[in-house]
Formats: C-alpha cells, sequence, structure tokens
C-alpha cells in the first residue's frame, strides 16, 4: 500500500495540494524507476547466494517476469487515472483469478462455502462496475476503459501469483523476484524514449522509496507463495482496499458514492469469511 501511495502521488493531479512542484510522471516510467532498483538488488543478492543467474525453470520464470510486467504496468496506470480506492479494489480480484488458475493449473482443493464467499467479494467490485456501465453517479470521473483494463491486470496478476506457484520446487524466491526487473526494464526504457521526465530534488527518494519497498514486499509475497495455498494466501491481499480507501479520501480528497462503498464491503466481508474458514 506504501508503493500504491507513492505512485499515485507522482501521477496524480491531486499531489500538489500534498507536496508543491511534484511533477507528474507516466506509468511507465514508474515502473522502469521501480525495475532499476529491482534488477540490482536482486543481482547482489543472486551473486552472494551463488545460485545461478537465469535460474532453473526458465519457462515458467518468464511467464511470471512477462505476466508481472503487463500487470504491474497497467495496475501503475489505473494508479493514475483511477480512483485510489477503486483502483487497488479492482486490482484485487487478481487473488480470485488465482484461485481459478491454481484449480486448473495446480489442481488445488477448494471447499464448496469457499466460493459462497469468493462470489461475494467479486460481486462487490461487479457492483461498482455495473453502476458505472447504467450511468449512476459514482462520485468521481471514472472510465469504464480504465475499469475494463484494471480487470486485464488483474487476470495476469493471477497468472503471475500462480507462475510463482508453479516455481516453488525449483527456484528461490529471489530469483523469481529477479524475473520481473529483467522483462521490465528494457520493455520500460522503450516506452520511456518518447516521454521521460527527469526526476529533481525529493523526487528521486520517492522513487528509490518506491523500488526499495516493491522489492521487500516482492521477496515476502514470492516466500509466501512458495509456501501455502493460493486459496489462502491469495485474498488476504484484500486487505489493502481498506488502507486504499482511507488514503484516497483522506489524502487524495477522493469523495466516493455509497455504491463503492457497499462494493467494499462485500469484498472485506467475503475475504474474512474466506480466510477464517480456510484457517479452520
Amino acid at each position: 500500500m506504501i508503493v500504491n501511495f507513492f505512485v499515485k502521488l507522482l501521477g496524480s493531479q491531486n499531489s500538489a495540494s500534498l507536496i508543491e512542484g511534484l511533477q507528474q510522471y507516466p506509468a511507465h516510467e514508474l515502473v522502469l524507476a521501480r525495475s532499476i532498483i529491482s534488477l540490482i538488488l536482486s543481482l547482489a543478492i543472486i551473486k552472494r547466494k551463488k545460485l545461478p543467474i537465469f535460474g532453473n525453470n526458465k519457462k515458467w520464470l518468464l511467464a511470471r517476469g512477462v505476466s508481472g510486467t503487463i500487470a504491474l504496468t497497467i495496475f501503475f496506470y489505473t494508479l493514475h487515472y483511477l480512483p485510489l480506492a477503486l483502483a487497488a479494489v479492482i486490482q484485487y480480484l487478481a487473488p480470485i483469478f488465482t484461485v481459478f488458475f491454481a484449480i486448473l493449473i495446480l489442481k488445488e482443493n477448494v471447499k464448496k462455502i469457499q466460493w459462497l464467499f469468493i462470489g461475494i467479494s467479486f460481486s462487490g467490485v461487479g457492483l461498482i462496475t455495473f453502476s458505472k456501465l447504467y450511468g449512476i453517479d459514482l462520485g468521481e470521473n471514472i472510465s469504464l476503459e480504465w475499469l475494463f483494463l484494471g480487470i486485464v491486470a488483474a487476470v495476469f496478476s493471477g497468472v503471475a501469483y500462480v507462475s510463482i506457484m508453479k516455481l516453488r520446487t525449483t527456484d528461490e524466491p529471489i530469483s523469481i523476484v529477479f524475473y520481473f526487473p529483467l522483462i521490465a526494464a528494457p520493455t520500460m526504457v522503450v516506452f520511456c524514449l518518447f516521454d521521460f521526465v527527469m526526476p529533481v530534488g525529493i523526487e528521486w527518494l520517492l522513487l528509490l522509496i518506491i523500488g526499495i519497498f516493491t522489492q521487500f514486499a516482492q521477496i515476502l509475497m514470492t516466500k509466501a507463495f512458495h509456501l501455502g495455498s493460493a486459496s489462502v494466501i491469495a485474498p488476504v491481499q484484500y486487505l489493502g482496499a481498506i488502507y486504499a480507501y482511507l488514503v484516497g479520501f483522506f489524502l487524495f480528497e477522493e469523495s466516493l458514492s455509497w455504491i463503492i462503498d457497499i462494493g467494499i464491503i462485500l469484498i472485506i466481508f467475503g475475504v474474512l469469511a474466506n480466510t477464517v474458514l480456510r484457517n479452520k
């Protein structure tokens, strides 16, 4: 959530009220900054551990790198063009897709009652989407295109998470993390050739924070998926929607309608119920 906040800060027009004179960055440049830092840190750890640089299961490592790059790039754009809470909620469809892919690819078992709670969570996002389709005022200038692209990002995130679980018997977490910047960095360099923004002052620090915090988050998430089941781990990520809602409301002054509030409540309820049931 810390990373999401700074990405929003560096790409939102409302950020001027928080830090005067802050430049707005294209999402792909933020992905590039995050990738360069991650690439350096990952290489250092891999060399210290004397691991093979390109890992073992290159097929699934490549799948993780490509899907992760697509997912994060689109998600960073949705953070720019959608309210923070809504962008986070749409992205948190990823755990649902993770469970679907885990069933198809990893043959994981999910109890029938869990599908009910997953459906409740999904209905929260569906309520927001269909309300926009029918022209209901949601309190912000919300684009259907970015809502759809947010779902696309969630699908690719699901692929990335399942790839991580597929790799847990063949590769170390840091090798898995390494493949994201390996794919993302050269790809984002091409995009940045057209609209690069040179950082100044405190912006260097903010970009550094994005890179470092994301690196730690990726390593911890990868270790979690190494050790656990997708149906347990993935839904817990929905809790970030609470933080996104509070940050968007208090810091970015985002005013959302009661429909979005209900949608978020449905999501959180479904996630907590699913997690408690699974733990029992």
